[in-house]
């Protein structure tokens, strides 16, 4: 008897053993899995804080590179669209995207400045023996910036200038990708009848809000050799009082800012 009640409390021990490490696996598992389940949500927190700081440091990059752009050109944050500095020193804004309107021709140019400029070219008919002067060039993107300066280069290559050579001369006629006005949106070159609408709009251009941008005597600081017909944008006020002491836009932006 004795034999037969050890053997069968050791068969009852073995089950209750056997109960205990499924309850324990059984425990085990769950606590696994709530485990994973906090980690999953930490996990997922921390990616939507790390998405969300993305967009917070994307936003500082940004407003760090446009503050770093107006001190490279000596501004302190507050220049007006109208009055943005590209010259040889100076590169368009970092994602610059103007909104754009067609003139007559095809040509664009910034959305802004159409009707100024449509007045202009009005006013400028009795200077070009009645006709309407024509908007040849307007707004340009990078890659069309880059087919005109690279054959402006191969042109002068032609002629026999080393490479060297070829790419200073040409820079002072097509401005190197990046650095053109035209990429703006604000400057155009305008084509018309007679010489003496050149004339017509020196005299004239601001009015509207336009300079003659790169006159010979200023080549020194502009960079461009004398272009009579490449305008720009500057706003009325601007425009007047740069006519007026006959200065440039370079000078203009020393102290006017």
């Amino acid at each position: 008897m004795t034999g037969k009640y050890n053997q069968k409390k050791g068969r009852r021990n073995i089950h209750r053993g056997r109960r205990r490490r499924r309850i324990g696996m059984i425990q085990t598992v769950g606590v696994v899995a709530v485990v994973l389940l906090s980690f999953m949500i930490i996990i997922g927190f921390a990616r939507k804080s790390n998405a969300e700081l993305g967009r917070e440091l994307s936003l500082n990059d940004r407003q760090i590179r446009n503050v770093n752009h107006d001190e490279q050109d000596g501004k302190d944050g507050d220049t007006p669209w109208n009055l943005i500095l590209v010259n040889n020193k100076n590169h368009i804004p970092k994602d610059y995207r103007p909104k754009l309107a067609e003139v007559q021709g095809g040509e664009q140019v910034d959305e802004r400045i159409y009707a100024p400029l449509m007045e202009m070219l009005e006013a400028a008919r009795e200077g070009n023996g009645g006709q309407l002067p024509l908007v040849v060039s307007g707004y340009r993107t990078t890659e069309k910036q880059q087919s005109l300066y690279g054959e402006k280069i191969m042109e002068y290559e032609k002629e026999g200038y080393p490479d060297s050579e070829a790419k200073k001369l040409a820079e002072q006629w097509v401005a190197v990708p990046g650095y053109s006005e035209h990429q703006l949106g604000l400057a155009v070159d305008i084509n018309g009848e007679t010489y003496d609408v050149y004339s017509w709009l020196q005299e004239n251009s601001y009015k509207y809000g336009f300079i003659f941008r790169y006159p010979g005597n200023k080549t020194q600081l502009t960079g461009v050799a004398e272009e009579v017909w490449h305008y720009r944008y500057v706003g009325a006020e601007a425009a007047t009082e740069m006519y007026e002491r006959g200065i440039c836009l370079e000078e203009y932006l020393e102290n006017a800012l």
